[in-house]
């Protein structure tokens, strides 16, 4: 058996994709409701049409997306590809990323090591493009950590009922609402996701053509989608949402709203969008996906419980494929120096600050030590070293150093993404 791993050509283009969940049929989310889809069943394969097909094979290779197939005895028996975007870490600034996306090996060809040659490729084709972070959202849990991708943001999908939902304190909303179609969205949305990336760690440069075609059906069938704007008192559009309100002839599935996609730069904006989206006329419940952890609403209703979480789910899984220069691209909580200890990846003095770092290799004793999927699922704030210890994956060499580590890596928001790739 003579196996080739290597970037597909033109030619190989349509084999590549038929070797692809989404093109075979083969399933490419786990059975069962997930954390980014605010729909009530799991969510269906979607297979392409002939001509879909076509057309995304002519245009697979590009300067932002890249390829890489596993060859055996010259059949394409896997494939994976990574996509050039961007990160924001703490600190505000955009580093990039590469996005590992459109992962398979079909089925006959399993047990044969091909995925993990294929990752090793496309890591190495990282490197030399300078990209010094890689990450992924897992379709299943169980395999990528032994590549070093671990989970560094999370999600909820939540549900209310709208007679249950009470806001504290009046309100004024000193903007306005708005219904828009979705040539108007489709402008508006760019524009604002720019603003919010540049302010939330975690968050992801959309991918080419994400703004496009919103008034596309989804896969599910559940429905036309709808566009809310919130302007502020100049005109500006500082928050918006994309909701449906799919049709079901069961009582128990009727009147469900859908939020897909939810957005706000400001407190009153934001407060302003869930008012409506909670109250909408002829509807008994609202289901929400893709929400950040630390979402403020619970914090703004009378009765807390009525917002119930329904799924937690890990979203960007990150791969620290260089240490210096990964620590050194991000801003830190406090000012201090340790010595962390990256198995494989040699041991490194941090000395940090609130406005930036150094990062150098040294001989001397470590104050703690993890590995290189610890490093990822740290790296953005939202988990805390002290909970890694405790689950024995980090392991404090100095009396209080793993303390310290969480003070330097604390964010005042949890990192989030709502948009992915």
């Amino acid at each position: 058996m003579a196996i080739e791993i290597r970037p597909v050509t033109a030619a190989e283009t349509k084999e590549y994709l038929r070797v692809l969940p989404y093109v075979n049929g083969f399933p490419q989310e786990e059975p069962e409701p997930s954390a980014w889809y605010a729909g009530s069943a799991a969510w269906p394969p979607q297979v392409p049409r002939t001509e879909q097909l076509e057309q995304d094979a002519a245009e697979l290779l590009t300067d932002w997306f890249r390829p890489q197939a596993a060859f055996v005895d010259g059949k394409i028996a896997g494939g994976s590809a990574i996509v050039s975007v961007e990160v924001t870490v703490p600190g505000g600034r955009q580093v990039a990323l590469g996005g590992v996306t459109s992962t398979a090996v079909l089925p006959t060809y399993r047990r044969r090591g091909l995925l993990r040659q294929i990752m090793g490729a496309m890591l190495d084709d990282c490197r030399e493009r300078g990209e010094f972070l890689a990450g992924l959202s897992a379709s299943e849990g169980t395999i990528y950590g032994r590549y070093g991708f671990s989970p560094a943001t999370f999600q909820h999908r939540w549900e209310v009922r709208r007679t249950d939902v009470a806001f504290r304190d009046d309100f004024t909303d000193t903007g306005s609402l708005d219904l828009v179609d979705s040539a108007e969205a489709g402008v508006v949305w760019p524009v604002l996701h720019e603003q919010v990336r540049a302010v939330r760690v975690g968050e992801i440069s959309p991918l080419p053509g994400k703004w496009q075609n919103l008034a596309a059906l989804p896969a599910d069938g559940s429905g036309p989608a709808h566009h809310l704007v919130h302007r502020d008192t100049t005109g500006a559009v500082d928050g918006a949402a994309i909701f449906r309100l799919p049709w079901s002839p069961d009582p128990a599935l009727a009147g469900v709203l859908q939020v897909e996609a939810f957005e706000a730069l400001t407190p009153v904006a934001y407060r302003a969008l869930w008012a409506l989206l909670l109250d909408f006329d002829l509807t008994k419940r609202v289901v929400a996906a893709r929400r950040p952890v630390d979402e403020p609403l619970r914090w703004m209703l009378t009765n807390p419980r009525a917002l119930k979480l329904t799924r937690t789910r890990d979203n960007l899984w990150l791969r620290i494929l260089d240490v210096r220069r990964a620590l050194e691209a991000r801003t830190y909580a406090a000012t201090d120096v340790l010595v962390l200890e990256v198995d494989g990846h040699g041991r490194w003095r941090l000395d940090a600050a609130p406005d930036g770092a150094a990062c150098t290799a040294t001989d001397a004793d470590a104050d703690v030590s993890l590995t290189v999927n610890e490093l990822g699922s740290l790296y953005l704030g939202g988990v805390r070293a002290s909970e890694l210890m405790y689950a024995g994956r980090v392991v404090e060499r100095t009396a209080g150093s793993v303390s310290r580590l969480d003070a330097l890596l604390r964010q005042d928001r949890a990192p989030h993404n709502a948009v992915g790739f």
